[in-house]
């Protein structure tokens, strides 16, 4: 016999039990940066999700966009989890884009003018 669906659940507890975090510490944490968006609104940790929700989940700057297809509150097996929600994320960016990135050795302190304008220039940024 297979326990009732919540009705609702909280977002740092489905977002971790669904692994996009790997604590709920960590995800009640991205909630109150303003890392995650339930339908386009920043949200609160206790914010309650219902089955539908659009969730943007930004993770190493990189952005996670799912919807809600199964509420849990506890963590469950990834194939489970898999079932639980539908990933649109955009894919992420070719190895050959993040390699040309230019790279500074630890410890060298911060960038020099003209190193800053470099980076700049292959981030598409605006000069200024």
């Amino acid at each position: 016999m297979e326990a009732s669906q919540p009705i609702s659940a909280r977002v740092d507890s489905w977002t971790w039990a669904v692994r996009l975090f790997k604590t709920r510490s960590a995800a009640a944490t991205a909630c109150r940066g303003g890392h995650v968006k339930v339908n386009g609104v920043a949200v609160k940790p206790a914010h309650q999700l219902k089955s539908g929700d659009e969730v943007r989940v930004r993770i190493n700057g990189l952005e996670r966009i799912v919807i809600v297809e199964r509420l849990v509150t506890k963590r469950v097996g990834a194939a489970i989890a898999a079932q639980c929600l539908i990933d649109k994320s955009p894919p992420p960016p070719p190895k050959e884009i993040l390699a040309s990135m230019p790279r500074r050795d630890r410890g060298t302190g911060r960038p020099t003018k003209r190193e800053r304008r470099e980076t700049d220039r292959l981030l598409g940024r605006p000069p200024g």
